[in-house]
């Protein structure tokens, strides 16, 4: 996987935090799936990792002139909650169950330097 270092790192470290994964360390240390972890909805993890915030920010500095009338922001509301919604089912342990598990948990990245 074509991920920097650090990029995972900070990752892994979120998951940690979330209970979804638990690290190992020494030399038969890795990462280990929580039962958490697997009962986790993908809709659930998304929203922890990236939040909720709203698709485009029109309560910026400054806000968007047009935010009162805006229809579009309604509209890009209710297509980030159908995502969400559709991500809900989906659960982590289904996904490596899946014919794609063994890729999943083969993935590697690449080390710095």
């Amino acid at each position: 996987m074509d991920v920097p270092y650090s990029h995972m790192a900070k990752a892994i470290s979120r998951l940690q935090h979330l209970g979804v994964v638990e690290a190992r360390r020494g030399r038969s240390g890795g990462l280990v799936l929580t039962e958490l972890g697997r009962r986790a909805s993908v809709g659930w993890l998304v929203r922890e990792l990236e939040g909720e915030t709203e698709v485009v920010a029109c309560e910026g500095d400054p806000p968007c002139p047009l935010r009162a009338a805006c229809r579009l922001r309604g509209a890009l509301r209710g297509a980030q909650e159908a995502f969400f919604a559709a991500l809900d089912p989906v659960v982590v342990a289904d996904l490596v169950a899946s014919p794609a598990g063994p890729v999943l948990l083969g993935l590697a990245v690449r080390r710095p330097g």
